[in-house]
């Protein structure tokens, strides 16, 4: 974060409203480290989170390159001093941790830590996490830690606040999963009647043109071009529902690689040329990433099932710190009064409702027979 000290009630108030800023848990951890290491003028700080299996489900740090946290290796097990703070309950500062009887080393790639401040985050009775921070950035008692009383008064309220950012974040990510369930069920429900209707239709299609084939074989096999169409049809419900329920590697490979793949796999799917062009976006919050990838998918299927396009072209640009997604067909476009009128959305409603939940917008911009190109813009972290 920035350089050097904060103070006062103003640094305190921005630490707490960055913590509350997010509703992805990494993003809450990463926050609270950051604010944290920040707010005291610490060298180093981190936060862990248990497991149920005497180690840590995550842990997260500030101060440390990409490259040494992965040189350190494996995340830390539950002991020495940071299970001090886990099952113990209290807080602890010392003047040099590594002369701590419990102190039990670290690996080859760790940094040097000496003076110490840590504290558990608890939820009621429940101990939910550890907040450390290292090396104090300031001249050292002799023989004394940098961290003061004051230090560890308020990072104890930092870590109350901690806790509830923390358990309201994972409150709404039980509340997305269910979320995700529940539009699970929706999309195999409408797959099974879309895909059932035309399979049927493709029975009795070829019921008839069997029946037709001995008296009338031209009539035979215009059914037969019937099937094949519908056939057609059917493959294409298929392809765009796999698509839709494949889960997005949003968390490993990032929104950009994340949404190439997906292109590219409808450019393979359909007879339309499907592109995607990113420019100089960086990591987004989570939850932003999200629905980014949510309104191209049904930008996209929009443009795929109903527009008769021979072109969409999906790009990603940087804006600010934010970004803006754009995804543009040539196919036969629409009025979007018109439609809105009508009762019909083709996923509009829940296009801009997605967007402004991310704290974005959305525009439509169509016209029959000019194609149709819809953009969203999200403001970043």
């Amino acid at each position: 974060m920035s350089h050097g000290p904060r103070s006062g009630l103003a640094a305190v108030s921005s630490a707490l409203l960055a913590m509350s800023r997010h509703l992805e848990v990494r993003d809450v951890l990463k926050t609270i480290v950051a604010s944290a290491r920040e707010l005291l003028d610490a060298q180093y700080a981190a936060l862990g989170v248990p497991d149920d299996h005497g180690g840590f489900a995550q842990f997260v740090v500030d101060g440390v390159s990409e490259e040494q946290w992965k040189a350190i290796g494996p995340l830390p097990r539950q002991h020495g001093i940071l299970a001090a703070m886990l099952h113990e309950a209290r807080s602890e500062r010392l003047a040099d941790v590594r002369k701590d009887p419990r102190f039990e080393g670290w690996p080859k790639a760790h940094p040097d830590l000496v003076d110490f401040l840590g504290l558990p985050i608890r939820d009621g009775d429940e101990v939910i996490g550890a907040l450390f921070l290292a090396n104090k950035n300031c001249e050292k008692p002799e023989g004394g830690c940098g961290f003061t009383a004051d230090d560890e008064e308020l990072l104890g309220i930092l870590a109350q606040h901690a806790a509830i950012a923390l358990t309201n974040a994972r409150l709404y990510e039980r509340s997305r999963e269910l979320t995700i369930a529940e539009e699970r069920s929706r999309l195999a429900h409408e797959l099974h009647d879309a895909v059932s209707q035309k399979l049927f239709s493709l029975r009795l299609t070829a019921q008839a043109a069997a029946a037709l084939i001995d008296r009338d074989p031209g009539r035979a096999k215009g059914e037969l071009h019937q099937v094949a169409a519908l056939a057609a049809e059917a493959a294409d419900e298929l392809r765009a529902a796999v698509v839709e329920l494949r889960p997005a590697a949003l968390d490993e490979d990032g929104l950009v690689a994340t949404l190439r793949t997906q292109v590219q796999v409808l450019d393979r799917a359909h007879s339309a040329r499907v592109t995607f062009e990113g420019h100089g976006v960086k990591a987004l919050p989570a939850s932003q990433e999200e629905a980014v990838l949510r309104v191209a998918q049904e930008a996209l299927h929009n443009a795929l099932r109903h527009s008769g396009a021979d072109h969409v072209d999906v790009t990603l640009d940087r804006r600010g710190a934010g970004a803006v997604l754009r995804v543009t067909d040539d196919g036969c476009g629409f009025d979007p009064q018109a439609v809105r009128r009508a009762g019909r959305h083709l996923g509009l409603v829940s296009m801009r409702d997605r967007a402004s939940g991310a704290g974005g917008t959305l525009t439509v911009e169509s016209v029959p027979g000019k194609g149709t190109t819809i953009e969203m813009e999200v403001p970043g972290g």
